[in-house]
């Protein structure tokens, strides 16, 4: 009997941020260590401002500034949460520049925080990238990257 695989076409994900990947599993926060929200990776950012990592829908922009929900006509959905205990700055030292529902292009600025602020604060600054929807991650990319570096494929 032939079988006959279909194949599966996929995602690119983009780096939000330059700076440096790391495994999610070695972050600080045992919530996003622990893969509670999905899976993805971890970037120790080098700038301020923070891109779409695909094109797609801003589904969700936190209230406090410090997270944003992307989805793309696939129905690839991540989050992209900037700072650990970020939450409790209550939007200050963030800036926004992307409305919700508004649709978005790889590599448009959504919003930036004050690295300053967050160092005063102590606060970490790890930028978490989350794959909410059901899919798998087929690859990962550490080290030093870009805003523009392909750091994960998707496979929906």
């Amino acid at each position: 009997m032939l079988k006959i695989f279909k194949r599966t076409k996929e995602d690119e994900v983009y780096s939000p941020v330059a700076g440096t990947c790391i495994k999610i599993e070695d972050v600080k926060d045992q919530m996003f260590a622990n893969k509670l929200l999905g899976d993805g990776i971890a970037i120790l950012p080098s700038k301020e401002t923070i891109y779409a990592p695909i094109d797609g829908q801003l589904i969700m922009l936190a209230n406090t500034k410090h997270a944003f929900g992307i989805k793309n006509k696939r129905g690839l959905e991540i989050l992209v949460h900037v700072g650990l205990d970020s939450v409790k700055l209550k939007g200050k030292g963030f800036t926004v520049y992307k409305e919700l529902h508004e649709h978005v292009r790889k590599g448009e600025a959504i919003l930036s925080f004050d690295q300053a602020l967050f160092e005063q604060e102590q606060i970490d600054m790890t930028v978490l990238i989350i794959i909410t929807s059901k899919s798998v991650i087929t690859h990962k990319t550490y080290g030093q990257v870009s805003s523009a570096h392909n750091i994960m494929k998707i496979a929906l």
